[in-house]
């Protein structure tokens, strides 16, 4: 290697490596290594020196003997959904490693964010972080972006939104020549790959027609990985399954079409996932259907709908607009249990007494007739005033959901109510008003019966031929809080006056349940109720069944929900082939627990893009009160600011502490308060504050407020 006086660190450390790879297994001391760069000046071999010692204290290379330095082996070949930050590394969660694997800028090969990609881990000695060097990409995360349009006299680019992709891509000079330089486009990838140096896109629409809000949200989806339109093949795929039911297909099926049954869902659903059916027995007991969409019975193994839907994992329900996992064909009408119509179910049908005791249970196929579908607002005013549409059916199922649902709270069940805003938007997406969702009774009666399928349907397969095939199964499962995690709500609800008891599991329910009561009314209740949240293990799927701490439940899946859930699909499928005993169609359980890892990470990016788009929205209606000042709580602490809430639409913002002049704040250790040094005061989380709107970024979804004073009393 010939001098090069321009040599940074970063890439001799690359060469370096190289070397150490070159010579696998053989140990080298820093001339040897500066002897195959080909160098020899002084102040290069110095670098080389410096540069080894590094190496081996962050556990890259070992030291067999004194001057010798040998690279550490790949503990393995693992797999994992890259993420990147804004500093060029890449991070990866490797299943068995605590830590997330990261990857540094040289070692990242052509990946780019939400990729799924195949690893060489780095062994790192003295309890170091994990390293790791891409090998190759198994899948793309997203082939389709948002950004800029550049154009420099015959040559063009496309530079991405998401400030966390590094690179641009090269777009072909005749793709762009009719359009303009600045112009926001959504640009598909077509081909990166190893020595390539950039990304080869194709610009496949140009976003100048449409509105701020309809760009913003468009880039939402795309950039949390959802696609905004369908595969040709899926959807002609779709187009060939017809509205009418063939009499083929109703062969082994139970009919309930002359049952009475009906829906009860959002105003402005579309997709009806699942119906009621309710009849009262010559015995005194109830007959109560839960019928879920026979999604898998359109939806086949291997297929493109199948393979997209598997991709998506998840509908995305943002602001105004809803990204589905199925075509519409399917999700909005074949699928879709709508009234007056013929619709092919899977059922969980369940015999109660009047004390809500499962007496006997079904599960199979069948058929329904809707004969009607009310919203929550009209099943709740059945509810209250006990007149209208099948009033009794709706009024006898509103009481057994509240003995199920004091059955589930007696057994440990924790409930939460956090506050959620809705807006209420004109045909063209702009805000006309906002509410906050509230929860009645007619929620709760679906959810009940939902729930009671689930937890039935998951007890029924972990049962099945006495446990043998019971990790042969797609569980949606909770795991208890970490004891960290509660002390630290411990602390933080003391500071408010309230105690929690941590020292079972049982004790903890029931605290924070007394404490959700205790709340009610209160100021805190909030910000109070995040937190609890926040102390909580995410729910996953998983094929290894530990039981739903949330919902006290040793037994627990999702059935309900196929039109927007593939793991529900899946839980359809495997619940099918146990019914009929067709046990050499089963899964390979390697594929289930990807399927189930690959749900459970798009369900966290739908989730991320659902409260993106709330945020968007809530600062939209804000860009035109710039300098007014609202009331609102602490919702965070840094040390170089805090979050406040505001009451008006929930939005949030960040005051830096540099702003706040009244005295020198300091993070305190429990990272609940900001203490003066100079006067003692305290700037606590829930804290009542007064703020002014300085800043709003809408692109990068951003508000900075002004401080104003701490509200006292």
């Amino acid at each position: 290697m010939a001098q090069n006086p321009k040599l940074t660190d970063k890439k001799l450390r690359s060469y370096i490596l190289k070397v150490f790879e070159n010579e696998a297994g053989k140990p080298l001391n820093y001339k040897e290594v500066a002897g195959r760069l080909m160098i020899s000046k002084d102040k290069e071999r110095n670098k080389i020196i410096r540069i080894l010692t590094e190496l081996h204290s962050e556990g890259l290379l070992e030291m067999p003997d004194r001057g010798k330095f040998l690279l550490l082996p790949p503990i393995s070949l693992a797999e994992g959904i890259i993420s990147m930050g804004k500093s060029g590394e890449g991070y990866v969660s490797v299943e068995g490693i605590d830590q997330d694997v990261i990857v540094e800028e040289q070692n990242l090969s052509t990946s780019l964010p939400g990729d799924t990609v195949s690893i060489e881990v780095l062994k790192l000695k003295r309890g170091g972080r994990m390293k790791g060097k891409v090998i190759s990409i198994l899948q793309r995360g997203r082939e389709q972006f948002m950004g800029t349009l550049r154009i420099r006299n015959n040559f063009a680019f496309f530079v991405p939104t998401d400030e966390n992709i590094q690179v641009d891509f090269e777009i072909p000079f005749n793709q762009a020549k009719n359009l303009q330089d600045g112009q926001s486009v959504i640009v598909k990838l077509i081909s990166w790959e190893n020595g390539q140096k950039q990304p080869i896109g194709e610009v496949v629409e140009s976003l100048s027609h449409l509105t701020e809000s309809d760009t913003a949200m468009k880039g939402i989806a795309l950039e949390f990985g959802f696609p905004l339109s369908f595969p040709k093949e899926a959807l002609q795929e779709a187009e060939k399954i017809s509205l009418k039911i063939p009499n083929a297909d109703l062969k082994n099926r139970r009919d309930f079409r002359k049952i009475t049954t009906f829906t009860i869902d959002p105003i402005d659903a579309k997709d009806f996932d699942d119906a009621i059916s309710f009849q009262k027995l010559s015995n005194g007991n109830y007959e109560i259907g839960v019928h879920i969409a026979d999604v898998s019975h359109y939806v086949l193994p291997g297929s493109f709908l199948d393979r997209e839907a598997y991709n998506r994992a998840t509908s995305v329900y943002m602001v105004d607009r809803v990204i589905p996992m199925l075509p519409e064909h399917l999700s909005n009408g074949v699928c879709s249990l709508r009234p007056h119509e013929d619709k092919l179910v899977f059922s969980a049908v369940f015999e109660l007494n009047p004390d809500a005791k499962i007496i006997s249970e079904w599960f199979g196929k069948g058929i329904i007739y809707s004969d009607r579908r009310f919203t929550y607002e009209e099943a709740q005013e059945v509810i209250e005033t006990k007149k209208g549409d099948f009033s009794d059916e709706i009024n006898i199922l509103n009481n057994l959901a509240h003995k199920l649902r004091k059955e589930k709270f007696a057994n440990g069940a924790i409930s939460f109510e956090k506050p959620e805003i809705k807006f209420v938007l004109d045909e063209k997406g702009n805000i006309e008003k906002v509410t906050y969702k509230s929860r009645k009774d007619a929620h709760m009666l679906i959810e009940d019966f939902m729930l009671l399928a689930n937890r039935q349907v998951a007890r029924w397969v972990s049962d099945f031929k006495d446990g043998k095939y019971r990790d042969r199964f797609v569980y949606r499962i909770h795991d208890s809080p970490d004891p960290d995690k509660l002390k630290q709500l411990r602390e933080f609800v003391e500071l408010f006056g309230y105690s929690l008891k941590i020292n079972s599991s049982k004790n903890i329910a029931e605290s924070i349940n007394a404490l959700t009561e205790a709340l009610q009314g209160k100021a805190e209740k909030g910000i109070i109720e995040q937190m609890c949240i926040r102390s909580m293990a995410k729910a996953i799927y998983d094929t290894g069944n530990i039981g739903h701490y949330g919902l006290a439940f040793t037994h627990y899946s999702h059935f309900t929900s196929p039109i927007r859930r593939y793991p529900d699909v899946l839980v359809h499928r495997l619940l099918n082939e146990y019914l009929q005993e067709n046990l050499h169609n089963l899964p390979h359980m390697e594929d289930l627990k990807k399927a189930c890892r690959k749900s459970s990470e798009r369900e966290m990016s739908a989730a991320k893009a659902e409260r993106a788009s709330t945020k968007f929205k809530q600062l939209e209606m804000l860009t035109d009160r710039i300098g007014e000042e609202f009331e609102g709580v602490i919702s965070g602490i840094k040390d170089f600011g805090f979050y406040v809430e505001i009451g008006f639409n929930l939005a949030e913002g960040l005051v830096r502490l540099a702003d706040v002049r009244d005295d020198r704040y300091l993070l305190e250790k429990n990272g609940f308060q900001l203490v003066g040094r100079r006067w003692g005061n305290t700037l606590t989380i829930g804290d009542k504050v007064r703020v002014r709107i300085k800043k709003i970024d809408l692109k990068k979804r951003q508000m900075d407020f002004g401080w104003v004073e701490q509200i006292r009393g």
